[in-house]
């Protein structure tokens, strides 16, 4: 459907959003990562893995627009269009349709992002931080080293994100509502 049947308000469509594109890059990353990991004669069960991910990722990706387009209102295929409005800080549609479909998305997305943080956040550090104390209780301090810096890295970056995105959802429900 092109922009001038769906209307003034319609959302930029991206050419990566496609599912086809997106099973293609999980394809080609997962072949690529079997290869250095198992060694180039290996090809053969690198691509039938790297098939069977690749097949898992869209459907993961295609329920979950659906679930988002069922939840909003809107066209499945407008979901990453509206996400990407939201994570840039973009202004709000001005259609009041595609306002109500925006704001029941940063609706589904905020109580997703918080509905499992008061326990999800601390059991990743548990982990991540665990492994590292088990590494040097096990006497290998390079380990232990290595597995500390990831995990600060790692549950640093995924509390910073987290908060962020919740953020910004925050500064897009507040300008939906004026």
């Amino acid at each position: 459907m092109n922009r001038s049947e769906r209307g003034e308000g319609a959302y930029e469509r991206r050419w990566w959003d496609k599912l086809s594109v997106i099973g293609v890059l999980a394809l080609a990353a997962g072949v690529v990562v079997r290869l250095i990991t198992r060694g180039l004669d290996s090809w053969p069960s690198a691509v039938i893995g790297a098939a069977l991910m690749s097949v898992w990722i869209v459907f993961l990706v295609r329920r979950r627009r659906r679930n988002d387009a069922r939840d909003t209102g809107a066209d499945a295929e407008d979901v990453p269009a509206m996400e990407r409005r939201i994570l840039k800080g973009g202004q709000p549609p001005r259609d009041p349709e595609r306002r109500r479909e925006m704001a029941a998305l940063v609706d589904s997305r905020q109580h997703r992002l918080r509905r499992n943080r008061w326990w999800a956040l601390p059991l990743l550090a548990v982990i991540f931080f665990g492994t590292s104390v088990l590494a040097f209780v096990s006497g290998s301090v390079t380990a232990g080293s290595l597995t500390l810096a990831l995990a600060v890295a790692f549950v640093g970056w995924l509390t910073w994100y987290n908060f962020r995105f919740d953020r910004r959802l925050t500064q897009m429900r507040h300008r939906l509502r004026t």
